[in-house]
């Protein structure tokens, strides 16, 4: 499709075309595929330049970066209890993302911007027991995928 509308603004003599952002939806659940508290899905790929939006799939719940598990000079954001928040990632690299009412229950999950690679750093940023559970089963998942490569 994205094809087709530049081949289509290049034929009107449009030398260049504008990006198009895709927003992926996640939703906030007190119960999902993987338990009890969390994202669906709990690990999103993305372009620069697209977008989140977190649903509120039950109530008591927000969407929030984790400190020291998002980019440099990131300024990170915060979603009020049930709001449903639409969020732009335009810096490379990976982001922790909570539930701020239930981060010591591991309601956590992972976002990937355009390449960037997991740090050692990274990966053992400090977070509550629940959550580092969570995170090492996405680390394990993204592991074994790029060793499929």
């Amino acid at each position: 499709m994205r094809a087709k509308i530049a081949a289509a603004l290049l034929a009107l003599g449009l030398t260049t075309a504008p990006a198009f952002a895709e927003t992926i939806e996640v939703k906030m659940l007190n119960r999902g595929e993987n338990g009890s508290m969390v994202f669906e899905p709990d690990y999103v790929e993305l372009k620069p330049g697209d977008r989140v939006k977190f649903r509120v799939g039950h109530k008591s719940h927000n969407a929030a970066s984790i400190d020291g598990m998002v980019p440099a000079d990131y300024a990170g954001f915060k979603g009020q209890i049930n709001e449903e928040i639409e969020v732009s990632f335009d810096t490379p690299g990976f982001y922790g993302i909570k539930c701020s009412p239930h981060f010591a229950m591991g309601m956590v999950m992972l976002i990937k911007v355009g390449e960037a690679e997991l740090t050692e750093a990274f990966r053992k940023a400090e977070v509550p027991g629940r959550a580092r559970g969570r995170f090492d089963a996405i680390f394990a998942r993204i592991d074994q995928a790029k060793a499929a490569q």
